[in-house]
Order: structure tokens, then C-alpha cells, then sequence
């Protein structure tokens, strides 16, 4: 996450996160299943698509705006970036925000 400006890694609970001032852009962690996901922020609306897509993807049990991936071979990288950046520019104060170009 490197594009993303004041964007940091840590450990988390569980796997590592990615936070920018005290808001978590994205989580990666692995289940029980041996499987790891990653959670990110969605606008409302996007929540609730994500949630009937099923999956791969799923709403978070914590949070309003949290849904996730799981990750897998056949994982769109360029889809999920595109996720990751809307997720960043949700979190973010908005002058960080204005700094990252968005997905079209």
C-alpha cells in the first residue's frame, strides 16, 4: 500500500493490518479453514451488493462498512487494488484522499 500517503502496516489481533491515523484501510488474516481473507471498507450501497454476491466475498460481522475477500488462486488482483483504493479514500481525512488517483 505503498500509493496510499501516511498509509501503515501493523500487526493486528490476528494477521496484519493497514491503517491510516487510527482507521484500519484493510485486514489480512487467515480462518480456521486454513484460508485468508481480507476485509476493507465499502460505501454502504457496495456493502450490501458484496453481501449478495456471495462468494468469494462477505460482509464482516464487525463494523457497518466492512466486507471481505477470500483469497484464493482465482483472486482478481486488479479488482481487489481497485477495492483497496476505495477503501484508503474512505478511511483517509480528505485531503490524503485526494492525493490517490480512483479507479474509473
Amino acid at each position: 500500500m505503498v500509493a496510499f500517503p501516511q498509509c501503515r502496516e501493523e500487526d493486528a489481533w490476528t494477521g496484519v493490518r493497514w491503517r491510516v491515523g487510527a482507521a484500519t484501510v484493510a485486514h489480512v488474516f487467515g480462518g480456521e479453514d486454513q484460508r485468508f481473507r481480507i476485509t476493507f471498507r465499502a460505501e454502504p450501497a457496495e456493502v450490501m451488493a458484496f453481501a449478495h454476491l456471495g462468494a468469494p466475498y462477505f460482509k464482516a460481522s464487525w463494523g457497518g462498512n466492512v466486507v471481505g475477500l477470500i483469497l484464493d488462486g482465482a483472486t482478481d488482483w486488479e479488482e481487489l487494488g481497485e477495492l483497496l483504493t476505495d477503501s484508503y479514500c474512505l478511511q483517509a481525512p480528505a485531503k490524503l484522499a485526494a492525493q490517490v488517483a480512483r479507479p474509473g
